[in-house]
């Protein structure tokens, strides 16, 4: 095999508590990780004599803070060698929005390297590389949908069918991830998402009344108009609504395409918006 394209799906993060501040700095978390798996960045790698580098965005072989020559930096040390392959990005998810896009990324470059070079590194290896690169990189080594605890490294895969569209609307914010949480206050609890799911459903009713993002209270009163999205996305009858991760984006449920087709109407144009339709 000397060619691979893969899709590196997005995530919204269904609720997030924070739990505590750890030793490291970093944070316990817990959330719901589901993915979007409409939404996507493409990626091609394909082996050659040399390392290249291309994307619709401007990104070079010299960026060394993109996730995915991170990613291909890492397993190149790991394994003391190069790894000469060009690779094409056909970046869609929006940068800086919380739906895990650069993560998704880094974590389709060790699938793919993984299986392009033979590398036979196993999922719980993957896993491990994957912790180092992003606390989000984890999840999208599956992409499906996962209790994600501790750093959201901890995975519990569970069986949910949605059968509703989802609406995500991202305004033009980007949230600086670790100011927010310095202005996060730990809670020390959180309600079981285990007992939202029934028969392999979301139970959209116990949603609404139990799952809680923190970090809403803290970026609602810096961003007002990421706020006035989620009142916006009620008013015209979704089912759930929230933020996802730290922000900027929000999504609801919503019963109906129709519905979804005109609350798309309320938002300026400059607004992405994306319908994930189970349907399609």
């Amino acid at each position: 095999m000397k060619f691979i394209e893969i899709k590196a799906p997005a995530k919204i993060n269904i609720g997030l508590r924070v739990l505590e501040k750890r030793t490291d700095g970093y944070h316990n978390i817990y959330t719901l990780f589901y993915p979007i798996k409409d939404l996507y960045d493409t990626i091609t790698f394909e082996i050659s004599d040399n390392f290249e580098f291309n994307s619709n965005l401007k990104v070079t072989e010299n960026d060394e803070d993109n996730l995915i020559i991170k990613s291909k930096r890492m397993l190149e040390r790991i394994f003391n060698k190069n790894f000469n392959v060009k690779i094409n990005l056909i970046k869609r998810i929006p940068a800086g929005s919380g739906l895990g896009g650069g993560s998704s990324d880094a974590a389709a470059t060790l699938i793919s390297l993984n299986e392009l070079f033979k590398l036979e590194l196993h999922y719980e290896q993957l896993l491990s590389i994957a912790l180092e690169l992003g606390s989000d990189v984890p999840f999208f080594i599956k992409a499906l949908p996962a209790i994600g605890k501790s750093r959201g490294e901890i995975l519990e895969h569970i069986e949910i069918e949605n059968a509703l569209p989802i609406l995500i609307v991202i305004p033009n914010i980007s949230i600086p991830t670790r100011e927010i949480y310095q202005l996060i206050k730990p809670k020390h609890e959180y309600y079981d998402y285990k007992e939202i799911i029934q028969n392999n459903k979301f139970n959209y009713s116990l949603m609404r009344e139990k799952i809680i993002n923190d970090f809403e209270e803290v970026v609602f009163q810096k961003y007002p108009e990421i706020k006035n999205i989620k009142e916006i996305l009620y008013a015209e009858g979704a089912i759930y609504a929230s933020m996802s991760g730290t922000g900027s984006t929000v999504f609801g449920f919503f019963d109906s395409i129709d519905k979804i087709e005109k609350v798309k109407e309320c938002f300026p144009p400059e607004y992405f918006c994306w319908i994930n339709n189970p349907q399609d």
